[in-house]
């Protein structure tokens, strides 16, 4: 099958952008964590069969340890953390802060793997916390005693989220690079589906969830996980995990849009600015400007030289 990245790109941004409309409205009727637990769960139902169809199903054997670490901290932990956020926090604003993800990676790339960090990539980590503030203000200036905690812990959860999911893109790095990610995918909803069920038998709804919760699960599982981990692997494959990564900047776009389609969100210019630092942040920390401006001037060294050579 023909892989059309700039079609394929864009697509998988529009459902993870929509896995946050998806939390808003099934969390508060299941609770985030049986909510999580069944999206990882019918994740894992539709991604088993295809590591038998595709004989990947070998690539397990001898890493299940090191992929139990990947579903609590790359699955089970950020997406509850996310679950709990957008009860409060709206979908497009937690989908902004999930796009922090690639600043935490570099950090935790420093201080782990002891990666070097350009002066751009630390600029662009300053700016991105200032994006960050800048987000949530106006949540925060409206009536600081009463908003502030209900504003800031589910920002601290959601950025948290972020976190694991840098420290878990820095340990696949380091010890399951070999593996295949389709099989790897698979094993991190497994393993995810064994932490988080158990656990969600404590907090099982009193009353039964309506049908847009369900159909929520269903959708989150399948399609902005299962579906999305999919195409996902097909861009790795077609043009390489630096582009195919490259979705971080428009997966707010996607949840800042179906926030206010369907949940009728509101957008202000708080979170417009905030947005804006966030995103230049992490182009600056993944070294995406940098290389605009080295091909720019390139371009344009190339340019000059040939006007020379005319003159």
């Amino acid at each position: 099958m023909i892989t059309r990245p700039i079609i394929e790109l864009p697509l998988l941004a529009a459902l993870w952008g929509a896995s946050f409309i998806f939390m808003k409205i099934g969390s508060p009727e299941f609770g985030p964590i049986l909510f999580m637990a069944m999206r990882t769960f019918v994740a894992s139902l539709f991604l088993i069969p295809l590591i038998f169809l595709t004989k990947n199903q070998s690539a397990l054997s001898g890493y299940w340890g090191k992929i139990f670490i990947v579903g609590a901290l790359n699955t089970a932990i950020p997406f509850v953390l996310f679950g709990w956020a957008t009860l409060t926090l709206s979908a497009g604003n937690t989908a902004v802060l999930n796009s922090t993800t690639p600043m935490f990676g570099a950090l935790v790339a420093y201080f782990w793997l002891k990666d070097t960090l350009s002066i751009s990539a630390i600029i662009g980590i300053c700016v991105g916390f200032l994006g960050v503030y800048f987000l949530m203000f106006n949540n925060l200036s409206d009536r600081v005693l009463e908003s502030e905690p209900r504003v800031v812990l589910p920002t601290l959860a959601a950025m948290l989220a972020a976190l694991c999911y840098g420290i878990s893109a820095n340990y696949t790095k380091r010890y399951l690079a070999g593996i295949s990610p389709l099989a790897l995918a698979a094993g991190s909803q497994i393993s995810a589906s064994i932490i988080l069920l158990p656990l969600s038998l404590f907090f099982i709804p009193k009353s039964i969830p309506s049908n847009s919760a369900i159909f929520s699960v269903i959708c989150l599982g399948v399609l902005c996980t299962g579906v999305a981990y999919v195409i996902f692997f097909r861009l790795i494959a077609a043009v390489g995990p630096t582009k195919a990564i490259s979705v971080t900047y428009l997966i707010p776009v996607f949840g800042v849009i179906w926030g206010m389609v369907f949940l009728d969100e509101h957008i202000d210019h708080w979170t417009l600015t905030g947005g804006a630092l966030i995103l230049t942040g992490v182009a600056l920390t993944s070294g995406l400007i940098p290389r605009q401006l080295k091909f720019t001037r390139i371009a344009n060294s190339k340019l000059n030289n040939r006007f020379k050579d005319k003159s």
